[in-house]
């Protein structure tokens, strides 16, 4: 399989979905809960990564390329994404090697970003990345040999949900918690833009977009339609943001998640222990975690915010911006 041109692995994976067109067992991306579809898809047939605990699967590449990877890594100081960049890094080169393009499902703003600083200094790769429209957060990195990266591949498609939610609101958790309820994994799906009352539009990798359009048929309990829309008809207002400081006596994550969505530090701590906070996308286990500026920390049913400038007090204590997505 390791000799298979990108060619063919293309041709057999459209073929082994037409085989599938009417089965039970959904596409490639579903979640691990559908067995039968795991086991056929678990090749890399369009050479892109599949999730896994650490977001990123392992895939089998050259001997000759794994002892100068470590090399180009630089410390990121999270063990997940440093693996997952790590993996992104030896698909490029293998990529480069074999005049082929291969492409990553949606990443996170951290793995995007030390993916693309570790591939600027490789010569022979070329790293584009897309998620929809200028502004995307989640972005798939395509990588290949200069010469064969000429142009954007056509690996982002876009979907317009739409529904009656003017009486039933519904957030971007609710979103999210109806298309993953689906049984796609995460690393499918890019950024999700709400449109209030309308609905919402979405990033998806193009396989499944018939998945999901003839799939999901609810959010939350409003009855929704899904159909494909171009890219150019994404609509896409930055998002609101409240601005505030606050001064606290460490940089642990429970105080400042705490002071920054106004809940306790017990709640907050209850919150960690259940795997509700996260940072920079990762989840943490304990409240002694440290943040620093550009830090993002999310809890689920709260929303997110971003850790702006941070600068000591005389008294051992520090004045932190913290910016509020609403």
């Amino acid at each position: 399989m390791a000799a298979t041109s990108f060619a063919s692995h293309s041709v057999l994976r459209r073929a082994l979905i037409r085989a599938f067109a009417s089965s039970p067992a959904p596409p490639c991306g579903i979640s691990k809960k559908f067995s039968r579809c795991n086991t056929l898809f678990s090749l890399p047939l369009s050479g892109s990564l599949s999730s896994s605990a650490a977001g990123i699967c392992q895939l089998a590449v050259p001997q000759a390329i794994k002892g100068d990877v470590d090399g180009l890594l630089r410390e990121v100081g999270d063990k997940n994404t440093n693996e997952a960049v790590k993996q992104i890094v030896e698909l490029a080169k293998r990529a480069s090697s074999r005049q082929e393009v291969l492409h990553t499902d949606f990443l996170t703003p951290p793995i995007l970003k030390e993916s693309i600083v570790v591939l600027e200094k490789l010569t022979d790769v070329k790293a584009v990345a897309q998620g929809g429209y200028p502004q995307a957060e989640r972005c798939r990195l395509s990588v290949g040999h200069p010469q064969e990266l000429k142009s954007d591949p056509d690996i982002v498609a876009a979907l317009s949900i739409t529904g009656n939610f003017g009486f039933q609101p519904c957030s971007h958790g609710d979103f999210l918690g109806s298309i993953l309820g689906t049984g796609i994994v995460r690393e499918k799906l890019g950024d999700i833009l709400l449109q209030g009352e309308k609905g919402a539009q979405i990033l998806i990798v193009p396989e499944l977009v018939d998945f999901i359009t003839s799939t999901l048929d609810k959010v939350g309990n409003v009855p929704v339609t899904c159909r494909k829309i171009p890219l150019l008809a994404l609509e896409y207002k930055p998002p609101r943001t409240q601005t505030f400081k606050t001064v606290e006596p460490s940089l642990r994550v429970d105080a400042i998640a705490s002071a920054g969505f106004k809940i306790s530090r017990t709640k907050l701590v209850d919150l960690i222990r259940s795997g509700d906070v996260r940072v920079n996308w990762t989840t943490v286990t304990k409240g002694t975690t440290t943040m620093k500026t550009g830090d993002i920390v999310s809890v689920s049913g709260k929303g997110r915010l971003k850790i702006g400038e941070i600068n000591p007090t005389k008294k051992g204590k520090f004045v932190v911006e913290l910016i509020r997505y609403l």
